[in-house]
């Protein structure tokens, strides 16, 4: 029978790696690759059984992901993130799938909750992740929103994983400044191209009007309102970072 791998990749996530750990316990090898956390990471996780190794990320999340694929022990992977939690439906949909041995790529509904605060659409509605796959021949590409890329047909399963997002909103705006100047870096690499009107002005409104209005932001109240805010800020700073990675002299962030 095919066996299943589990990848976390983590960096000081003693509050979360625990909790996380416990559901993928139908996992035959789960595996940790941390970015030399500061804090309990690393020991929780060896504590519950998981091996740990320690590497660099350095921004680069398709290469940390790629070099835990290469590291799996089993025929199957599975990625998860430390602030997800794999449902016992879902474990066992998981199990049913990998023991057929039908080759494909499969995408994981995944529901996001930000601690206490209730909102259900807009950016916090539920997606479609590919997490479940093959090792064989599979890897990951980019530094932000990286693309992971399989030979495989892509299939949905019908369990449910629970993504806790942020405990606080320090921790969501600090992660919102990191992803932006991970996304600027990315796209000057890639020479994107950079419109102050087009890019800085125009598009935090489309951003905006997209998470609030099309995906219906607006049912969630005022936390619509907030995180559709944040969302159109995300969006004017990462241009911001882009443009003035062209024009200022030393090109830094």
């Amino acid at each position: 029978m095919a066996q299943i791998s589990a990848l976390i990749l983590a960096k000081n996530e003693e509050r979360n790696i625990e909790a996380c750990i416990k559901t993928l316990q139908f996992a035959d090898d789960i595996l940790v690759i941390d970015d030399f956390s500061t804090d309990r990471t690393k020991e929780i996780a060896e504590r519950l059984g998981a091996r740990v190794i320690q590497r660099g990320m350095n921004g680069d999340w398709g290469g940390q992901q790629t070099f835990a694929i290469q590291q799996a022990k089993c025929e199957w992977v599975l990625f998860v993130d430390a602030d997800e939690r794999i449902s016992e439906p879902l474990a066992r949909e998981i199990c049913s799938v990998v023991a057929k041995g039908d080759k494909k790529a499969y995408w994981i509904q995944r529901e996001n909750k930000f601690y206490h605060h209730h909102a259900t659409h807009g950016v916090l509605r539920p997606d479609y992740v590919n997490r479940l796959f093959p090792a064989e021949r599979s890897y990951v590409e980019g530094y932000v929103h990286p693309k992971i890329v399989t030979p495989y047909p892509n299939e949905k399963l019908h369990g449910i994983m629970y993504h806790y997002t942020y405990d606080t909103w320090s921790q969501q705006l600090n992660k919102l400044n990191n992803y932006t100047t991970l996304a600027a870096a990315k796209y000057k690499k890639n020479h994107k191209k950079c419109s102050f009107f087009l890019d800085i002005v125009l598009r935090p409104f489309w951003a905006f009007f997209k998470v609030y209005i099309l995906n219906l932001g607006f049912l969630d109240g005022k936390m619509g309102w907030i995180l559709s805010t944040n969302h159109y800020f995300y969006t004017m700073n990462k241009y911001i970072k882009l443009y003035f990675l062209y024009h200022d002299e030393d090109g830094r962030l």
